[in-house]
Parts: structure tokens; C-alpha cells; sequence
């Protein structure tokens, strides 16, 4: 019995060494990187930090925190703030955010209200702390601003699956536009204030890692993009479309993508009062896919093809308008 509660004292020694060692570390490491940010001219500041724990985890708490990047003119305020990981597995950490927070970009400034607001990150264990994977859950989040809008429930998963390329799920719930955006979308057509649904599978491959780089140098910019599905429905509108685009250095995309659309005239009705298809082009394309939901012997249903080249995005030879461009800022 008393070797036991030796090897027990001793066991619990070093592991209490090992956990003041790792938070001395980690509390320096996140430091360092606030001092870095600093230097470059950032605005990284906070009124409190703390590092608590022992013996099982690393719990980092922010409180007052700011954060503003004079490069891309994005900046988040946050009252509190929390990096979560266990001791034993201190490159898999949960990140969970204030209930309200305020973010800025170079256009509006806005905040963002939440039940809850968290993800799970893991990373690979170098000093690039490359992605490997993240989850992302909201509830009953809110945008307050210029323009309000609310979402129900969000999930976002991101799954490395090559050297430079990523898998990611997105789906959105129960979606609220602004009002002026709603009005301005709907025009006269009777739709409901909510999207019900909204969702994402695709495959991006970028010009370099997911890593560390990303939050204090650039983001990685897109090379291509597999899309598998993506799907709306907004009452009597159902939309899905799936392809694979190539993007260049400029953001521009080449390639097809197959679109499915039921109830495509209201659909089309929307792309024009967003301005996604000028009106100059809606008469044009309004012909082109009457005759392709013709063909398929439901006037009310069309599948058709749709092609991104020298920046505009084609159906057949009508061109409904300039291509998006896919660039992270």
C-alpha cells in the first residue's frame, strides 16, 4: 500500500509539472501572438486574460477583447471570449463565443446575437497549426444593423482531405433577410418571409493551407471548386445546382454547373430584382428556358447547363451576366 501511494504521489507530481509547464507555455505562446499582431499594426488588446484548468484542460479567457486587421479593414469586438482543449490533446480546442458581440468590415458595421456560438477545431501538431478539421454550430443567431437578419440554426463543417484541399458542409435554417433586401427579392411575388432551407457540399482545393498564415498573413485563395450540391427552397422555389469550376489568379472561374429549378420563373424573377441577371438579359433568358422546360416536358421545371468563361456566365449562347468572383479577402 505505501509503494502505491508513492507511485500515485510521484504519478500526480509529474503531471502536475506536465500541466504547469504546457499553461506557462501556452499563456506565453498566446502572448507572444497578441505582441506579434501588435507590431504589425493590428489592434489586439483586452482588458483581462487567464489561463485556468488544472489538472484536465487549457481554458484561455479573454474578457474585453478586440481584434481589428488594418489589411483587410475587418475588426470584432467581444466582451468575452473562450479557447477550450484538454491537456492531453492541446490541438483539438473548442472556441466558443459571446452571446453578442459587434464585428466591422470596410462596408458596414453590424452585431451579431446568439443562444449559442461555438466550434471545434483540430489541428495538425506543428507550428503552422494546419486544419484538419472544424465543426461550427450556431442557434438563433441575429444580425442587428443598417439591416436586421436572423437564421435559426447554422452548421458548417470543414474536413481536410489533400494537401491544400477541403471538404465543407454548410446548412442554414430558417433564414430571415433583411427587409429591404426581403421586398426588393420578392417584388410582387407572394413568398414567404423565411428561406426555409439552405445548403452546401463542395470540395475546394486552394493555393496553399488552411493554417495559422491565415489569420495573420493572407487567406488562401481558391484553385477549384467540385460542387456536389447546393440546394434552396424558398416556398414554392426549389433550386439545386452542382459542377466544377476552375478559378485562376484572379478569382475568375471556368467551367459548368447543372441547374436544377422548380417554379424557375418566379426563380428568375428574384435574379433580376437582385441584380444578378440585368434586366436587359431577362427577356433573353426567359426565352432560352422556356424552351429548355419545353423540352423537358414540364414548362414549370428546367434542368439546364450553365457556363463560366472569360468572367461572364453563359446559357448556351445567351449570356446572363458577369461571373462571380472567387476571391478571399
Amino acid at each position: 500500500m505505501k509503494r502505491l501511494l508513492i507511485v500515485i504521489l510521484i504519478a500526480a507530481g509529474l503531471w502536475s509539472g506536465y500541466w504547469f509547464v504546457g499553461a506557462t507555455g501556452a499563456k506565453s505562446g498566446f502572448e507572444a501572438w497578441f505582441e506579434a499582431r501588435r507590431a504589425e499594426g493590428w489592434v489586439a488588446d483586452y482588458t483581462d486574460f487567464s489561463l485556468q484548468g488544472f489538472p484536465n484542460r487549457f481554458d484561455a479567457s479573454w474578457e474585453g477583447l478586440t481584434l481589428a486587421d488594418p489589411q483587410t479593414g475587418v475588426a470584432v469586438d467581444m466582451p468575452f471570449f473562450q479557447v477550450l482543449a484538454l491537456s492531453y490533446r492541446p490541438t483539438h480546442v473548442i472556441a466558443v463565443a459571446p452571446q453578442e458581440m459587434q464585428v466591422s468590415t470596410p462596408y458596414e458595421k453590424f452585431g451579431v446575437q446568439s443562444e449559442d456560438l461555438r466550434a471545434s477545431l483540430r489541428l495538425r501538431p506543428n507550428t503552422a497549426l494546419e486544419l484538419e478539421n472544424a465543426v461550427l454550430h450556431g442557434d438563433h443567431l441575429r444580425i442587428t444593423g443598417a439591416q436586421d437578419a436572423a437564421l435559426r440554426e447554422l452548421r458548417l463543417a470543414a474536413e481536410r482531405t489533400g494537401d491544400t484541399t477541403y471538404r465543407y458542409g454548410v446548412e442554414a435554417f430558417d433564414l430571415s433577410p433583411p427587409a429591404p433586401v426581403l421586398q426588393r427579392l420578392a417584388g410582387q411575388e407572394a413568398l414567404p418571409e423565411v428561406i426555409e432551407v439552405a445548403s452546401l457540399d463542395a470540395t475546394v482545393s486552394f493555393d496553399k493551407p488552411w493554417d495559422i498564415s491565415a489569420l495573420e498573413v493572407a487567406r488562401p485563395q481558391p484553385t477549384r471548386i467540385d460542387l456536389s450540391d447546393m440546394r434552396a427552397i424558398w416556398g414554392v422555389m426549389e433550386f439545386r445546382a452542382a459542377g466544377e469550376i476552375e478559378v485562376d489568379a484572379q478569382g475568375l472561374g471556368t467551367g459548368t454547373v447543372n441547374i436544377q429549378a422548380e417554379n424557375w420563373r418566379d426563380m428568375l424573377r428574384v435574379a433580376v430584382n437582385s441584380g444578378a441577371v440585368p434586366e436587359n438579359a431577362a427577356t433573353a433568358t426567359e426565352r432560352a428556358l422556356g424552351m429548355l422546360a419545353g423540352m423537358k416536358g414540364n414548362p414549370n421545371s428546367i434542368d439546364a447547363t450553365l457556363e463560366l468563361k472569360n468572367g461572364q456566365v453563359f446559357i448556351g449562347f445567351i449570356p446572363l451576366g458577369p461571373a462571380p468572383v472567387f476571391r478571399l479577402r
